[in-house]
């Protein structure tokens, strides 16, 4: 009686573990089946950029307004190549990228903001605009032109030149992001 018992248990012990495995078989495939047949334009940098992207070019924008620091525009270009390298894996190449940035700096704008009573600016605001063209080698639709603008406040008691360097690459960061969201992430 006591064998019988042992064989019925053994064999109770090897369906369990055959079932096992058939599950985790079965879990293996359709991961991979899910994996295989997602969307290929999806990545976890938040990019929808189709796979047949692999280069970007980006063109020298250059400074078309008055006003701003001498080495804006080429702040500005390699802070956008830089962007482009570290959140894509594409080559930022100098010539004939599959997509391609260009365009020109044209506001560099002091504003007063808030007035009070005494008819001065409760606020100072430093704004910069970015006129951008993008054009996708690969998928004319996409190609645009359009302006970005971001800005940043201080207060009315500073000059610009004391804020400037601190103003300017958040700034310039934020519009970096606006174009990228625009051409790499498609919103």
């Amino acid at each position: 009686m006591k064998n019988r018992l042992i064989v019925k248990s053994e064999k109770l012990i090897m369906k369990n573990v055959r079932i096992k495995r058939l599950l985790t078989a079965l879990f293996t495939i359709n991961f991979s089946l899910f994996t295989l047949t997602s969307c290929g334009v999806y990545s976890f940098t938040g990019t929808t950029l189709s796979p047949d992207i692999k280069t970007v070019t980006v063109n020298n924008f250059t400074l078309a307004t008055a006003g701003g620091p001498a080495n804006l525009p080429l702040t500005f270009n390699e802070k956008l190549k830089e962007y482009y390298q570290r959140y894509t894996n594409l080559k930022v190449v100098p010539l004939n990228g599959d997509m391609v940035l260009e365009g020109n700096i044209t506001g560099y704008d002091l504003l007063a903001i808030a007035p009070t009573a005494s008819d001065q600016a409760g606020v100072n605001r430093l704004q910069i605009t970015v006129l951008t063209r993008f054009y996708n080698n690969k998928d004319e639709t996409k190609n645009f032109e359009q302006s970005f603008s971001f800005y940043q406040d201080f207060p009315q008691n500073q000059t610009l030149s004391q804020n400037e360097s601190r103003l300017v690459p958040k700034i310039l960061d934020q519009l970096v992001l606006d174009i990228f969201n625009k051409t790499a992430a498609d919103w």
